[in-house]
């Protein structure tokens, strides 16, 4: 299996132990420092990056990987609810043997790299993630019993959840294609890529939390009429106003959050792509950033990642349900066909449907989770994407966050203001929804 090379590095740690052995408080401490789930965060992302796993997928790795990682370290905490038992069609996790001692710490990290590699394909990233990671585990001298037992409990808390994502629908979906209808009104593939339509069959994955992909029904978008003084038109007219006369800070939010996995530049007759973040990315990104502002525990961090990925994971599905219901054209489309053949959004136009916004609905639903467990009007400044030339931007709560991120969308020039305003709305109710179903009464009573 890919996680081969990681179980048996970390099983030779075992062998290596020739100095004093940790006490528990001592190596619970060090195995337990939250910059190591970080760390291994913002692998798990770059390895993403690398593979092009488009925005819908990438929230599923997200989703099983930290999962994996939270139930492995819960033991340790009991305070702390489960996860697994909970989620639709899912069992609870294999516990821990009584009377025995282990390093939740370790088997948390052991479980979240073992999905990471299992769902990815870069086994070379991992292998050399692994070689500088690894003298960091050994130099933390835990007992060779204690470090086996962890290490082997990791392994069963992602054996289970593996089997738990093997039956999400998610490979009976694979290869699917979307058939352009040309209706007019509908979607079709958009310059400069001309892509096929990304993942149509994304609404048939199970859903973690969500009852149905209905849960959260979006009200019917303005109807496909040309009429000039229709509302249609309005929200047609607003997109390509903003395009011509978008000022510097406009443009600035619309690329700062852009976040497209595989953008498309065309030099001349040259056609290349620049890989980035994933919205998904983004967000964990920011948690992170958060989680160390706030000084968080590697179980708070850990919740954190988890309850996050969950609610953006069910976030896209619901979405992704209502962009193949409505089938609904691109702002490009409509004023190229139009007005002005020549025009071209800011952005490039993601090749799915328009309504509602993905990004609006999956920022939304992380927001709601960030804001409870980290603090509403926390005050950040967001450096995630400055390696990717995206700059810096500030903030004076999560919330405005995710509201700049939904309107940053209209001032790329490929949403309608309705796609992103309802695409907000039904991104809080899934991460309400999440926190409601996740957490226990004490955990929603305490904020």
């Amino acid at each position: 299996m890919k996680f081969s090379i990681l179980i048996t590095t970390l099983a030779l740690l075992v062998l290596g132990g020739c100095q004093p052995k940790a006490t528990p408080e001592e190596y619970n401490a060090k195995a337990g420092n939250p910059q190591l789930l970080y760390d291994c965060q913002k692998t798990l992302t770059s390895i993403i990056i690398h593979d092009i796993f488009k925005p819908p997928v990438a929230s599923r790795i997200y989703a099983y990987t930290n999962m994996a990682g939270y139930e492995a370290l819960r033991p340790g905490h009991p305070e702390y609810p489960i996860m697994m038992g909970k989620l639709n069609g899912s069992l609870p996790a294999p516990v821990p043997k009584a009377g025995q001692t282990y390093c939740f710490p370790l088997a948390s990290l052991t479980a979240f790299l073992t999905v990471s590699r299992e769902l990815t394909f870069s086994a070379d990233l991992w292998d050399k993630f692994d070689t500088d990671f690894t003298p960091r585990l050994k130099a933390i001298n835990i007992p060779n019993d204690v470090y086996e037992r962890s290490v082997a409990y990791g392994q069963a808390i992602a054996k289970h959840v593996l089997a738990y994502a093997s039956k999400d629908h998610y490979k009976e979906t694979r290869g699917f294609r979307y058939t352009v209808t040309n209706k007019p009104g509908t979607w079709v593939p958009t310059p400069p890529a001309y892509a096929d339509a990304c993942e149509p069959q994304w609404n048939t994955v199970r859903t973690f939390a969500l009852d149905s992909v209905r849960q959260f029904v979006c009200p019917p978008p303005a109807r496909y009429d040309l009429n000039r003084s229709s509302p249609f038109w309005k929200l047609t007219q607003e997109v390509y106003d903003m395009g011509k006369r978008a000022d510097k800070e406009e443009q600035a939010i619309a690329y700062f959050w852009d976040d497209n996995a595989f953008v498309t530049n065309v030099s001349g007759h040259v056609m290349f792509a620049s890989k980035k973040m994933t919205p998904p990315g983004h967000w964990l990104a920011i948690a992170s950033n958060l989680a160390r502002q706030k000084k968080f525990s590697m179980i708070q961090a850990s919740q954190l990642y988890a309850l996050s990925s969950v609610a953006m994971f069910d976030a896209f599905i619901a979405c992704w349900d209502e962009k193949y219901k409505t089938v609904r054209i691109r702002p490009e489309t409509v004023i190229n066909n139009t007005v002005d053949p020549d025009w071209r959004p800011y952005l490039e136009t993601p090749a799915f449907p328009e309504y509602v916004s993905g990004h609006s609905d999956i920022s939304a639903a992380a927001g709601q989770i960030i804001t409870h467990l980290a603090g509403e009007n926390l005050a950040f400044t967001d450096s995630t994407e400055y390696i990717y030339g995206h700059g810096v931007r500030s903030f004076p709560s999560v919330k405005a966050a995710y509201m700049e991120a939904s309107i940053s969308r209209v001032y790329g020039g490929i949403h309608y203001r309705d796609g992103v305003e309802e695409g907000t709305k039904q991104g809080e109710h899934v991460g309400q929804w999440v926190l409601t179903k996740l957490l226990d009464k004490r955990q929603m009573a305490s904020k």
